[in-house]
């Protein structure tokens, strides 16, 4: 059973039609009226508790008054999520992170690929986030709408998008190319490395091309999901937006 923590988390959890067994409520919140009623018409059982027990219960940075029990969000296959994209869009839009670790900056990025209509993201098995409910916090029910792959090797998940037509563009501060310049048009798979270290050799040396964001201040590099979020949006303004 997996544990949804949050007001927005646990709405859009039951806007998507996620099934959810209980809901716990701080027993003195206030403005969750309309939510209780809406999981009470749905049959799910709702029970007011402490404060003190939420707070054992949560594992998130911030329950907000409100858990809920409910099933897992079950991750794609690579196939799965490159079939379902081309079903819904000719020119798909992947999020790869490469060892990607704090669950925050996963569920930002999470957030803003909702944001941008990307078709999904794709993460390694290992040493990488993955969907907790920090992470379904962090993206203020994204989480429930965003396809997410988890592979065994993000290398061979990239040669398996270039065989279906994808481009993938690396982020690197050293890049060839500001990201303004390159083309970010077409089925695109764009790769963001971890916080500490960026992108690791190889899978930086399978990318078709690597783009940087300008920076003109005395800092060199950008939080991961800040980086990741101007490059989406830079794709989105391409794809809609270009005179």
């Amino acid at each position: 059973m997996n544990k949804i923590e949050g007001r927005n988390p646990v709405s859009e959890a039951l806007k998507a039609g996620r099934r959810l067994d209980e809901i716990l409520v701080y027993r003195n919140a206030k403005g969750m009226g309309e939510l209780i009623d809406r999981a009470k018409k749905e049959g799910i059982k709702v029970r007011e508790v402490s404060k003190e027990e939420l707070d054992s219960l949560a594992e998130s940075y911030s329950h907000q008054g409100i858990i809920a029990f409910g099933e897992p969000i079950d991750y794609l296959s690579l196939e799965n999520l490159i079939s379902q994209a081309y079903r819904n869009v000719d020119d798909p839009l992947f999020i790869l992170l490469d060892e990607v670790q704090d669950p925050h900056n996963l569920g930002s990025i999470l957030r803003t690929a909702d944001a941008v209509g990307a078709q999904g993201v794709i993460i390694p098995e290992r040493r990488s986030a993955g969907l907790t409910p920090a992470v379904a916090k962090a993206s203020a029910g994204a989480i429930e709408y965003v396809p997410v792959a988890q592979v065994t090797n993000l290398v061979r998940a990239m040669k398996k998008l270039k065989d279906n037509k994808f481009w993938i563009a690396g982020a690197d501060m050293d890049g060839d190319q500001v990201c303004y310049q390159a083309n970010l048009t077409g089925p695109l798979g764009i790769v963001i490395g971890s916080e500490g270290s960026g992108m690791r050799r190889l899978v930086k040396e399978t990318c078709d091309f690597i783009i940087k964001l300008p920076m003109g201040g005395s800092v060199s590099s950008l939080n991961a999901s800040v980086a990741g979020a101007l490059l989406m949006y830079e794709a989105l303004r391409q794809r809609e937006y270009q005179n």
